[in-house]
């Protein structure tokens, strides 16, 4: 069954990367079925050219991401696009448009309440991913293996019936010393980067760590990511933000005949 479509003002989603094994596709399609908007933010890290070098795979349902967002801007939805470290070449086309997505090195949301914003993928802040490539790559591996491990695990607990969201990177990520002081520092330099534009809150991704937290005098957003925890920010129509998880849902007998028609069209 179908479930109810929520009307909100923004989407913003980060680290989707689509060419990777890891994106799940599948749930994000699935969650742009259920909310409709005036406007989404791409805060990077949305295509996996990192990944693509390695290999390609590029599956029917990463197209459909593509040809859904596509659709949308057709449609007067207004999409804006900030390139991340792992799609660092759309930074050359910064103040173009494709497809009616602008693209940005970043930028001031101001919401529907009045707070200010700042948008951004957040790698500059992130002391691994500006060291030289093979660094960040390594540490791009050994996370990428957390997540296959964590398949396996989520298998295991569907098997005996236990339920909900668990997920051994974000656990090793809040848990591991070396770790959970990384994702501090990140979210400690995001929010003096903040508070020198004197905004009112700040919204990220890169990590993989979704979270709203208030900082000071600054609101904290992370989108997280849709490699393993299916997180978005939504804005509400009154200003209101919220972080939402896509949960695994069974698939509707009729989308797949709303995804070809929708394919024909694109």
């Amino acid at each position: 069954m179908s479930r109810a479509v929520t009307r909100v003002r923004t989407l913003f989603l980060s680290d989707i990367h689509l060419g990777s094994r890891a994106c799940q596709a599948e749930r994000l399609l699935a969650f742009l079925k259920e909310y409709e908007c005036r406007t989404i933010f791409l805060l990077g890290d949305i295509v996996d050219f990192w990944s693509l070098g390695r290999s390609v795979y590029w599956p029917e349902s990463h197209n459909t991401v593509v040809q859904k967002l596509l659709r949308r801007a057709r449609r007067l939805v207004k999409i804006y696009y900030i390139p991340g470290n792992h799609d660092e070449g759309v930074r050359r086309y910064v103040n173009s448009s494709f497809g009616n997505i602008r693209v940005k090195k970043n930028h001031i949301h101001v919401a529907a309440d009045g707070r200010r914003y700042a948008l951004l993928h957040g790698d500059e802040y992130d002391q691994v991913a500006t060291c030289p490539r093979w660094l960040s790559a390594l540490g791009d591996a050994s996370y990428n293996l957390l997540v296959d491990l964590n398949r396996t695990l989520s298998w295991g607990r569907r098997k005996l019936g236990i339920g909900g969201h668990w997920s051994l990177a974000d656990f090793a990520k809040r848990n591991l010393q070396g770790a959970a002081s990384f994702v501090s520092r990140f979210e400690g330099a995001v929010v003096r980067h903040a508070e020198g534009l004197r905004v009112d809150g700040v919204i990220c991704g890169h990590i993989h760590t979704p979270s709203i937290k208030q900082a000071g005098k600054v609101l904290y957003l992370n989108c997280g990511d849709w490699v393993d925890s299916c997180t978005a920010i939504v804005e509400h129509l009154d200003g209101r933000m919220a972080l939402v998880r896509q949960d695994v849902i069974e698939p509707d007998h009729g989308e797949h005949v709303e995804d070809l028609a929708e394919a024909m069209t694109a």
